[in-house]
């Protein structure tokens, strides 16, 4: 329903960051530099976004490279804060942006999986009765007790979103999740998605796929130099992003 209250609400956000315009080129240059004050550039990231999402809603954000997705999610998220503007958020989220944060490479997947459910809020006897179900989700029964450090990315990936898939709270954030293992992995994630869904989660999904949109949003947004170009229909934006 149009009027029902958002439970993320974004409003007038915008974000600069300073980049270095200084160019070093030898050591010398390098030692130097570390003794003087130097101009900066400021980069606008986003301009003036707005958006709201309501509670079971799958919102998506499309975008080329570059136009500020991955820093829209981190504001929602709480790990950047806007320059301007604010941002809402009226339940408890699970973030899932940067895959392997937090990880121990000396431990193996198994003290991982207590250690990054932990983070993410979930009880130790939890943890411990989903051991099983995420290691299989991940397909890495074989591999519980070998440490991280001589997991390839593409498992640390797979295991990163077993975990944040048993430990998601009432809201979900989803940078490129379908992206990531194999077709069967894939498989796995679209269907723990759909259940999510079925359970009346929240979503937020950035993707570049258009039939990811098409088949999981509800309503997107289409990004470009950091303002919101196009608000509406699954079908719509991702006309709107092949002509970007």
């Amino acid at each position: 329903p149009v009027d029902m209250p958002a439970i993320i609400d974004v409003q007038n956000v915008s974000k600069v960051f300073n980049v270095p315009s200084v160019r070093r080129n030898t050591v010398r240059e390098h030692v130097l530099d570390a003794f003087r004050r130097h101009p900066v550039e400021r980069l606008p990231v986003l301009q003036d976004v707005s958006f709201s999402v309501t509670p079971g809603e799958t919102f998506g954000i499309m975008g080329r490279n570059g136009c500020g997705k991955s820093t829209l999610l981190k504001i929602v998220a709480g790990i950047y804060q806007p320059d301007r503007g604010f941002v809402s958020v009226r339940a408890p989220m699970t973030p899932i942006l940067e895959l392997g944060l937090g990880w121990n490479p000396e431990l193996d997947a198994i003290d991982n999986i207590f250690l990054i459910g932990s983070v993410m809020g979930m009880p130790l006897a939890e943890i411990r009765a989903a051991i099983d179900e995420i290691l299989a989700f991940a397909e890495l029964e074989r591999f519980a007790n070998l440490k991280l450090q001589h997991y390839s990315s593409g498992m640390g990936a797979r295991l990163a979103y077993a975990i944040a898939f048993k430990a998601v709270r009432e809201i979900l954030i989803l940078d490129e999740i379908f992206a990531v293992g194999d077709e069967g992995f894939q498989a796995r994630c679209k269907d723990r998605y759909r259940q999510l869904k079925a359970e009346g989660r929240t979503v937020l999904l950035v993707s570049h796929n258009p039939l990811i949109i098409l088949e999981f949003c509800d309503r997107v947004i289409l990004l470009e130099q950091g303002r919101i170009r196009l608000e509406d229909s699954p079908k719509r934006v991702c006309d709107a992003y092949h002509h970007v």
